[in-house]
């Protein structure tokens, strides 16, 4: 089969690595892809924005399967046009995907099919927005209603740190003009995955992200600093009741609403004391999280995809995955994530690559031949261990064979977990 990858960052170098293992792909491409997927994938020139030349390339090239890694494509609707043609596509329909282009709808969503998750108010003004603060008090959570790439979102610990947020938003900063304003909740955070072609529900994985751009989870949030898998924090029992409670009820609500969801459904948990209620919905494997899933899966990746997008995931085989901890620090341009710079030389990937890690580009681009960062988050270094502590030191490593001086990364991912591992048993 020929596959077709859409996207370039870190998530999408992870994706083709593991697609290209596959009996099954005959040809992998990738649009517009990096310096680091042209390792696994045949790069071409394709605009994901439109659709008809997406269309032609598949036909022209007998695609099989075209995968969508970042979640614009898929609100934009590329979905619907593939499958209009006649084209089997892993990625939910635009009317789907609005499970992460819109957290109003993810909300109407919860409160239709009761999926535990905060309270909330839906505002469409500074001046709702401002009031909803009185209501909810303080420390409270401001989310942009659109896509802002992971970083729409902030945790007020003061009346004006929300009141920033809400004017940020409301200038039009993440391109729309409403807000959901949220309940606080406590607990720790953790990320489960599940694929589904719209009746079928298979848990794949789980995993905790790190947003925060400082050492231990201070500073602001950004698309993702690092994570790992699996996330022991949502036990197996946990994860039925997530499964059963939050994600089946969403595919349900999704199939009787006439918009069924046919792709991945990566849940944002809070894990509270009354039970795992949901945070946010995204309708794409997570970045970094998918980095940590595809180090740990042992099927047959190409099998698991094609299945979702032929409806036919009831006969396929759960997914294996390795019962090792994978581990993925990000290292990201100075500046980020405000203002990045660009341009900084990156050396030692092979080096970094021969202690035993794997190092996926992110936002990565040729200079004449020569490797530099050209994004926020550059490289994702991941290893591979017994434990979270054997992971997180090979992937630290790692890091000290590559020579990027404009780089930097947090030196603590996967600190919950470790310091668990740590403690003596009782």
């Amino acid at each position: 089969m020929n596959i077709l990858l859409l996207g370039s960052g870190g998530r999408e170098h992870a994706l083709a690595w593991k697609l290209a293992q596959s009996p099954r792909c005959d040809n992998l491409f990738a649009a517009p892809g990096n310096p680091g997927i042209a390792q696994a994938a045949d790069l071409v020139t394709l605009e994901a924005g439109d659709h008809a030349a997406v269309v032609a390339f598949c036909d022209a090239n007998r695609i099989g399967l075209v995968v969508i890694g970042p979640e614009a494509p898929l609100v934009d609707g590329l979905a619907d046009s593939l499958r209009a043609a006649g084209i089997a596509v892993f990625g939910p329909s635009r009317a789907a995907a609005q499970l992460e282009g819109s957290k109003a709808f993810t909300k109407a969503l919860c409160d239709r099919a009761g999926i535990p998750t905060a309270a909330y108010e839906h505002v469409r003004t500074e001046a709702e927005a401002l009031a909803a603060l009185t209501r909810f008090g303080i420390p409270v959570v401001i989310k942009a209603d659109g896509l802002a790439a992971g970083k729409g979102v902030t945790v007020a610990e003061t009346r004006a740190e929300a009141e920033a947020a809400i004017r940020d938003i409301f200038s039009g900063r993440f391109g729309g003009a409403e807000a959901v304003i949220e309940e606080c909740m406590v607990g720790e955070e953790v990320s489960f995955f599940a694929l589904t072609d719209g009746a079928t529900v298979m848990p794949f994985g789980s995993a905790q992200d790190h947003k925060r751009v400082g050492e231990g989870d201070t500073g602001p949030n950004t698309g993702g600093m690092g994570a790992y898998s699996p996330a022991r924090v949502l036990t197996s029992a946990l994860e039925g009741e997530v499964t059963t409670r939050i994600i089946a009820p969403t595919v349900r609500q999704l199939a009787a609403d006439g918009t069924p969801y046919s792709g991945v459904l990566f849940a944002g948990l809070m894990l509270t004391a009354e039970g795992p209620r949901l945070i946010e919905y995204n309708a794409r494997f997570g970045d970094p999280e998918c980095q940590v899933l595809m180090t740990r899966l042992d099927s047959d990746l190409v099998d698991l995809l094609a299945a979702c997008a032929e409806s036919r995931l009831a006969a396929c085989a759960p997914p294996r995955f390795s019962p090792e901890v994978a581990l993925t620090v990000v290292m990201a341009a100075a500046g980020y994530p405000g203002e990045p710079r660009k341009g900084g030389a990156i050396a030692g990937i092979a080096a970094a690559e021969a202690a035993g890690a794997r190092v996926f580009q992110a936002g990565t681009a040729l200079d004449g031949g020569k490797l530099v960062g050209a994004g926020g988050r550059v490289l994702n270094v991941t290893a591979r261990a017994a434990g979270v502590r054997a992971a997180q030191a090979a992937a630290y490593a790692a890091i000290e064979r590559i020579d990027a001086p404009d780089l930097f990364c947090r030196r603590d991912i996967g600190w919950r977990e470790a310091a668990r591992e740590d403690a003596p048993t009782p």
